[in-house]
């Protein structure tokens, strides 16, 4: 009799009960599995890793597709996280926090004295500035390799902020170079090690490591990340540059499952030791001042003034990650995969899918926006391709045309074909060969195939059509004085 009563109340209350308690009788791996397998099929991927995370546990690991070597991803594959590096920089100087070593509204050259800017107001800069890129720090395009995190910060000596320090919130990852030199400082060892010793291993994080340079990755046996081009996608090499505590992070899905596990239980590890005090790790998933949007270490997405997503994505030119911690529903989600895309994170749009899946709903596989704008642009590039040929074989007749020009004004014609073969020439020969600039004209191409494709055709088309028109300019004049004498 009891037993039907507690049944019926339990129809009865079932209904009243949040969506985020109910999440874990809606999740479903196989619906994952389909949600994943067809949104790689359809973007032209080559893998992905993911990991489900609630309660501190993990429920569901996976990978998807292959690596650079024809290897089947697995989630103990290792992809490079590159961003996603920032929130456990974070986390390590938070640690040092912890023990008094360190405090958040410390200005940061009372801990490094011989770190020194071109400018007054660095001296101003705090610990808790660069956590939430309040500091003005610039954020430079081109990025030297260096051996060293202290030979890497070294280069700041003649940079200026580009606003005053806690004035606004700008992303840098010279903040992050700066976090990690400092937990070098103060901690008497490597940054790499120190992750190692302080957080990868507590955690029985094995399978991750960090470096200080892009280039490492052959030397640490890693197979090589992809670039999607046209729908499809090519292994190709990563740019190699100096990213240590800001995108140097090469770790797996089960490991990622291993870190938000302990964000998702009040920072303890498995065994329940703490690893950050609860009011430090609150605060890093907290808004900062002049960074509403950015704690310490996490992007931070908020409605009607509670938090409801704690993340932080990533991209370097190979790899692409995604990271979510859902406080309503206490579920995290990390998303890795070996290729990257110029125009769309796809890691934070497979996290935010899964995310729907773990709350009972069905994500939409929408059109894939990447593979448009790449067939858009190759469009685009054999039309121009074909309108350059055809100038080409006229451009005699459009010299003939013009024969009576006088030169200022023939040459004043070219100036159109001549603009774009300056400025693409400017971007593919002389940019790569700039000072502290690592990058070649192979890592260009990387960046943004499709659109370095086109702009290379403009640049062919541009070049030789100029050259042919002068060419028969100038042989024409000969003639014709030939002729006269």
């Amino acid at each position: 009799m009891f037993k039907k009563i507690n049944f019926i109340l339990l129809l009865l209350i079932i209904p009243f009960v949040p969506l985020s308690s109910q999440a874990a009788k809606n999740f479903n791996t196989d619906d994952v599995d389909e949600y994943v397998t067809n949104y790689i099929e359809r973007n032209g991927l080559p893998g992905a890793a993911i990991v489900i995370v609630k309660d501190g546990k993990v429920l569901y690991e996976k990978g998807y597709g292959h690596d650079s070597n024809g290897k089947p991803i697995t989630a103990k594959s290792k992809i490079g996280i590159a961003s996603g590096t920032k929130p456990f920089t974070a986390f390590a100087v938070l640690q040092l926090v912890d023990e008094g070593k360190i405090q958040l509204d410390e200005p940061v050259v009372n801990y490094l004295p011989e770190l020194t800017l071109d400018d007054g107001r660095w001296k101003q800069v705090t610990v808790r500035q660069l956590l939430s890129h309040t500091s003005g720090l610039p954020n430079p395009t081109i990025v030297a390799p260096a051996n060293t995190l202290k030979e890497g910060v070294d280069r700041f000596y003649d940079w200026k902020l580009q606003s005053n320090p806690g004035e606004k919130y700008f992303y840098s990852n010279a903040n992050y170079w700066t976090l990690a030199f400092l937990v070098e400082q103060i901690s008497g060892k490597e940054f790499n090690e120190y992750l190692t010793q302080n957080i990868f291993l507590p955690l029985g994080m094995t399978d991750s490591i960090s470096a200080v340079n892009s280039g490492e990755m052959e030397k640490l046996g890693l197979p090589r990340g992809y670039v999607t081009l046209y729908g499809t996608a090519m292994p190709w090499h990563e740019l190699e540059k100096m990213f240590s505590g800001s995108g140097s992070i090469f770790t797996t899905a089960s490991d990622m499952g291993k870190w938000l596990s302990l964000h998702t239980n009040e920072g303890k590890n498995n065994k329940g030791v703490p690893l950050l005090s609860r009011a430090l790790l609150k605060e890093s998933y907290s808004p900062q001042p002049a960074s509403e949007k950015y704690g310490l270490g996490w992007s931070i997405k908020s409605s009607n003034s509670e938090v409801t997503r704690i993340s932080h994505s990533g991209s370097i030119s190979t790899f692409q990650s995604q990271q979510d911690i859902i406080p309503p529903s206490d579920y995290a989600v990390a998303v890795l995969l070996n290729s990257f895309t110029p125009t769309f994170e796809h890691a934070y749009e497979i996290s935010s899918g899964i995310i729907q899946l773990t709350e009972g709903q069905t994500p939409e596989l929408k059109a894939s926006t990447p593979k448009i704008i790449d067939l858009s642009l190759g469009v685009i590039t054999f039309i121009y391709l074909i309108l350059g040929i055809r100038g080409i074989v006229r451009s005699k007749k459009w010299t003939e045309k013009r024969e009576k020009f006088p030169a200022w004004r023939f040459y004043l014609r070219l100036i159109p074909q001549l603009i774009p073969v300056v400025g693409i020439g400017w971007l593919l020969f002389i940019v790569p060969s700039l000072k502290d600039n690592s990058s070649t004209m192979l890592d260009a191409f990387g960046l943004f195939p499709a659109a370095m494709i086109f702009l290379v055709v403009t640049f062919i088309i541009g070049l030789v059509l100029t050259g042919l028109r002068v060419y028969y300019r100038i042989t024409d004049k000969t003639k014709g004085e030939i002729m006269k004498l």
